[in-house]
């Protein structure tokens, strides 16, 4: 490989990972209500993280997730409740939650991602 080939690779292998870096710290999670659908928290999820990855919830509260993935499509799974979801890159997909026991959830990518993927995962902690 040229030297000239391989210093372009290098940086736009660097740009890319910069660019996915600033589109996740201005898709901040934050928590909203959105008319209809009662509380909304937004998650990113990126190679090889859920942000945020630590969600509390109230038991029989019905929530909307709106997960958008900036980078590879991922998958979003909480095995305890039976929900599963395609995350594809630039979209924004709502999966909607209502958990009726208390306890810890974990949720997870199940679409392989790389070598990191064991990695990519979070919790619910839902309370009474």
């Amino acid at each position: 490989m040229k030297a000239l080939d391989r210093r372009q690779m290098l940086t736009r292998a660097f740009a890319a990972v910069a660019t996915g870096a600033l589109a996740g710290a201005m898709f901040k999670a934050r928590v909203a209500r959105a008319e209809g659908e009662g509380r909304v928290i937004e998650i990113v999820a990126q190679r090889f993280s859920f942000t945020p990855s630590e969600i509390t919830l109230k038991r029989g509260e019905a929530v909307t997730l709106a997960i958008k993935s900036l980078d590879f499509p991922h998958g979003f799974n909480v095995p305890a409740l039976g929900v599963r979801a395609d995350l594809m890159p630039g979209q924004v997909t709502k999966v909607r939650l209502q958990p009726m026991q208390s306890g810890k959830l974990d949720f997870l990518c199940d679409n392989f991602c790389g070598d990191g993927h064991e990695r990519m995962h979070g919790h619910f902690t839902v309370q009474d």
